[in-house]
């Protein structure tokens, strides 16, 4: 019986080396911060009714009250809404991500199969995710080589 021939790549590593990811993942972060400061200043807005409704509450009737929470609690709905669409799973910027970034990991993992092919390699594990791996030794660290394939300088 044959041994196995194994390696380990850190994918992490060779992701943040490559150009393209970097301005994908900054174009991102870009994004999700003015995302984020969208949503705080609806939720300041939210804030500022309710602190308006709690100093003029004694002026209104019964009606009116109920009918001021119900804009606020509303208001509140509609933020969380946002919130959601923005950032939730399947959210905007999930898609945002998979549609920048799956060409990117498309290319590394292309890399890293062609890699195995011309060296016969059996098993390549991603030391970054920590899946099962306890201990690497460093012969099997074939990340160098894959940023090698890309032309990734370091």
């Amino acid at each position: 019986m044959n041994a196995q021939k194994i390696a380990i790549v850190d994918i992490n590593e060779i992701l943040a080396s490559l150009p393209e990811y970097q301005i994908a993942q900054t174009e991102i972060d870009k994004t999700a911060a003015e995302w984020r400061q969208q949503i705080a200043l609806e939720f300041d807005k939210v804030k500022s009714m309710y602190n308006k409704f709690q100093a003029e509450q004694v002026l209104l009737s019964a009606e009116d009250k109920a009918k001021k929470e119900q804009e606020i609690i509303k208001k509140e709905e509609e933020v969380r809404e946002l919130q959601k669409r923005k950032f939730g799973p399947e959210g905007e910027l999930f898609n945002k991500r998979q549609e920048m970034v799956s060409p990117i990991q498309d290319k590394v993992f292309g890399a890293i199969e062609t890699y195995a092919a011309e060296r016969s390699f059996d098993i390549i594990l991603d030391k970054s995710s920590n899946t099962g791996i306890l201990f690497s030794n460093a012969e099997y660290d074939k990340t160098a080589d894959i940023k090698k394939k890309l032309k990734i300088r370091d």
